[in-house]
């Protein structure tokens, strides 16, 4: 494949899986001057999305589509990306020089192997953000980093391609991608069961509205902790009180027993990260400790 100053050369693109997250990178390289020439699309939602969002792109089947393209967006469900990537090479298709693509958080590029045997070139890039099927998806994808794993020899044309989309490529070994993928989901899933827990325990204290109280307190503390790590914590178990922690765990043994758990694990995280940043003094963290092992 020719480049121009590091550049990927205009290329035809192919989207298998024209999900959400599929159609949006199809959308972006087009914006970027690619061309979007062909899509999978099985369901009415699919046909409907390629109707709306990559207009250029004929209806095909994968291996067509593959056959259309120089790159080829992959975006299909995690657990049916080995499966695709063999179904495609056991199509014979000529996949010699051709971009393959997937954007799965989890997998790096060696998910990819049957296709790249077959001589496909294939590229892990993962956008770092939340898509809602929304039209602001696009516009949020400039704003985003995406996770990038490639074989060495192909790693200025997959950094180059996120660059294009408007959105910065953060380099993630072969070996990390899973360890890269679980702190994303750990901090981005569970945060929303956390604020969705909170709120349904202030609901029950009474709280009229309780993302209007929540808004303004997760928010700074988001922030503090975005720019300054565990040093931007407060709080009960900062402090060392323990007495308070007890207080918080009978509650939820009584208002709310599916709680407990959670609150009691990552209280001791929480400690556990503060002591090793000395910022818990040993006799607060002995008693606290103490009443999060009862």
């Amino acid at each position: 494949m020719e480049t121009t100053q590091g550049r990927p050369a205009r290329l035809r693109v192919g989207v298998i899986g024209p999900g959400r997250v599929g159609s949006v990178l199809g959308r972006a390289l087009g914006r970027a001057g690619h061309k979007v020439v062909a899509a999978s699309a099985v369901s009415e939602a699919s046909k409907e999305r390629v109707a709306t969002r990559l207009p250029t792109a004929r209806i095909l089947e994968p291996a067509q589509v593959a056959e259309a393209s120089d790159l080829v967006l992959l975006t299909v469900p995690d657990d049916d990306l080995a499966g695709t990537a063999e179904g495609l090479a056991a199509t014979g298709t000529d996949l010699r020089g051709k971009i393959l693509v997937h954007a799965s958080g989890a997998h790096g590029h060696g998910v990819l192997a049957p296709a790249t045997i077959a001589g496909a070139l294939p590229l892990a890039l993962h956008p770092a953000m939340a898509f809602t099927g929304r039209d602001e998806d696009l516009d949020r994808l400039a704003n985003c980093c995406f996770g990038v794993t490639a074989p060495e020899q192909l790693r200025p044309i997959a950094e180059a391609l996120v660059v294009e989309m408007g959105a910065e490529p953060v380099w993630i070994p072969e070996d990390r991608r899973t360890l890269y993928h679980a702190a994303l989901a750990g901090g981005a899933n569970h945060l929303v069961t956390l604020v969705a827990d909170s709120a349904s325990l202030l609901s029950a204290a009474g709280v009229p509205d309780p993302g209007r109280l929540l808004a303004p307190l997760l928010g700074a503390s988001l922030d503090n902790a975005l720019r300054l790590g565990i040093h931007g914590l407060s709080g009960p178990v900062l402090r060392g009180d323990a007495g308070t922690v007890a207080g918080h765990i009978e509650q939820l043994r009584e208002n709310a027993p599916e709680s407990v758990a959670s609150y009691v694990e990552l209280a001791r995280l929480t400690a556990d990260l503060a002591i090793n940043a000395g910022m818990l003094r040993p006799e607060d963290a002995e008693r606290l400790l103490d009443v999060l092992r009862r």
